[in-house]
């Protein structure tokens, strides 16, 4: 088992009705709070309404920053970050799901600075301070609702990367299950596979030895598999939904990473050109690529899989453990190749000059542009 430290500042309030105490939480920040959010669906759904009250109680002055994308852009990240700025304000309220809340955190960090984001990402700049960040999700998914990372794109220069700093960690973060009960069929779906995605990022990174650590990632995984199928059957069921939420934010918010040194991220990277390319949602990315990963990885990674699948599956047959993984993803109703994600006709050889352009790589099992060739094939 690799050293490790353990840290993690995040205040969650989970259950029915949290909110009640949201504008509470907020007033110890201050009074000046620019809201974020992505379109139509929280006004249409009532939480707006149910935000401003809060804010309204503590006599909050608000700003609004709306149209966060589904694949957020850093041309948002500035432009909310001008209005934050211009205004002092002392404290950021995010409201969505993982792109809001990513995009958010970026926000309180570019605030300070007064230059765009993006010199975050190509690491000319580092945040020595950050404006207060509490966040209300609304979509099971991501884990950034606890976590220290946030991912961007930017398509002026052809990217799509992740950041993460100490400071990016909400201050609080409010659960409450009855909000994601309107999130429609398909980004439930992708929610589960990206919880059961992050699990495994942690699995294969480096530190096999990280026994427990390994049984956080089976017992999360087994969870997902469990009331995932369930919940695509029954998607106002408030238990169901409370089941899964609480199973993303445990994937990635640090539990599964003691004892190892790092993820390995190598499927998240090429799932990030998919979603720049073709605005494939985050976790159907996810659902194209991992099949596709561990079978260009059987062999180097048969013992780990084997593991894997002993304990998640009840097999030790590594094609059969990588057939049931993309079956899950399947029954889900996520796609597990390119062509059932994207409608215009795809170009190999454009993907693969963008995983190039952008460096596609792993944290511990490294891939070659060999292996660009190889997985775009069996993925497509």
């Amino acid at each position: 088992m690799e050293n490790f430290t353990a840290y993690n500042p995040t205040t969650l309030h989970f259950g029915r009705n949290v909110l009640n105490q949201l504008g509470i939480t907020i007033n110890r920040f201050g009074k000046k709070v620019l809201l974020v959010y992505g379109k139509n669906s929280i006004r249409s759904n009532g939480l707006y309404d149910i935000i401003k009250q809060q804010l309204d109680a503590i006599g909050a002055e608000v700003y609004e920053y709306s149209g966060i994308k589904s694949n957020p852009v850093v041309q948002d990240v500035d432009a909310a970050a001008a209005i934050g700025r211009e205004n002092s304000v002392d404290v950021i309220l995010a409201v969505g799901g993982g792109s809001v809340i990513d995009s958010a955190k970026i926000i309180s960090i570019a605030i300070p600075v007064e230059l765009p984001a993006w010199g975050f990402f190509e690491r000319k700049m580092i945040p020595r301070t950050a404006v207060p960040l509490v966040t209300v999700l609304t979509l099971a998914a991501t884990g950034t609702e606890m976590n220290q990372f946030a991912v961007l794109s930017n398509h002026e220069t052809e990217n799509k990367n992740g950041y993460g700093s100490a400071l990016l960690y909400p201050r609080h973060s409010f659960l409450d299950p009855q909000l994601t009960i309107t999130v429609p069929e398909n980004y439930t779906a992708y929610g589960i596979a990206d919880l059961v995605a992050h699990c495994l990022e942690a699995y294969f990174g480096k530190g096999e030895e990280a026994t427990l650590s390994d049984r956080f990632v089976f017992s999360i995984i087994r969870e997902a598999l469990e009331y995932g199928p369930a919940l695509m059957n029954d998607l106002t069921n408030y238990e169901l939904r409370a089941k899964i939420m609480f199973a993303a934010t445990m994937a990635l918010n640090g539990m599964t990473m003691f004892g190892r040194t790092s993820g390995d991220w190598g499927v998240h990277s090429i799932g990030h050109i998919l979603s720049l390319l073709y605005d494939v949602p985050h976790g159907a990315s996810l659902t194209i690529v991992y099949p596709a990963w561990m079978r260009l990885q059987r062999e180097n990674l048969a013992h780990r899989i084997r593991l894997l699948g002993k304990n998640v599956f009840g097999t030790e047959d590594v094609d059969l453990i990588i057939d049931r993984f993309e079956g899950f993803f399947s029954t889900l109703g996520c796609p597990v190749r390119i062509s059932q994600a994207v409608n215009e006709a795809v170009n190999p050889d454009e993907i693969f000059r963008v995983m190039v352009l952008n460096k596609v790589a792993a944290n511990v099992h490294k891939l070659t542009q060999d292996d660009y060739r190889r997985i775009i094939e069996i993925m497509l």
